[in-house]
């Protein structure tokens, strides 16, 4: 199954290089490129891309809102966020927008086809660089009370919940618990909804904001 991916970035050689990136591999196709928010926005909305390649700095609607409206639409695609800054206010702000996933432009190209390939077969993935702040932000928080709509979850559900806090993909979730890929995607989506969850990067949060997930201190 090929992966169709929209690139936005309002630099032209970072667009080809990412084409030439993506496009080299069997199972991605680049369906379209965007030079700004706007452009960005409309293109998803027409082409339907499994996962956009999104900057963060862009005229005519940055990044993050042009994450906030797609993410809002349904089907939505996976937002992989790409920037140069190595600023919180991005990281946080990507994140908070619905992005699944979020690399520094220095990444190596292969790290650059791990994130697109984890993005659509439902993982999150932040890069390496980052990851520790994130931890360490959660890690200064006390853990805010544990909300009622986690009564919602049947135990089944808190059992998958747990596992895709852990990182893991839904086939790793339907082999830890023995029971069909396709059930487990059925409690992925059913758990989201309960929980109002955009993205498995929202529910890895989610888990570390209200104390459900271990923070080594």
């Amino acid at each position: 199954m090929t992966i169709r991916v929209l690139v936005a970035d309002d630099q032209e050689p970072v667009r080809e290089a990412l084409r030439m990136v993506l496009d080299g591999e069997a199972d991605i196709e680049v369906i379209g490129e965007a030079a700004n928010g706007a452009e960005a926005v409309h293109l998803a909305l027409t082409r339907r891309p499994d996962v956009v390649v999104m900057d963060l700095r862009m005229p005519h609607g940055d990044g993050i809102a042009a994450i906030t409206r797609l993410t809002a639409t349904d089907p939505a695609p996976k937002i992989l966020a790409l920037t140069t800054f190595d600023l919180d206010e991005y990281l946080f702000g990507a994140l908070a927008a619905g992005a699944s996933g979020y690399l520094l432009k220095e990444s190596d190209p292969a790290h650059v086809l791990d994130a697109v390939r984890s993005l659509h077969e439902g993982r999150g993935l932040i890069d390496p660089k980052v990851t520790g702040r994130l931890i360490a932000r959660f890690a200064q928080l006390s853990p805010r009370p544990v909300p009622r709509q986690l009564d919602q979850l049947t135990p089944r559900e808190h059992e998958v919940l747990a596992h895709v806090v852990q990182g893991l993909s839904n086939g790793e979730i339907a082999t830890a618990l023995t029971i069909e890929e396709g059930t487990v995607k059925t409690h992925v989506a059913r758990i989201f909804t309960k929980l109002g969850f955009r993205t498995r990067v929202h529910a890895v949060i989610y888990a570390y904001e209200h104390g459900l997930a271990a923070i080594d201190r």
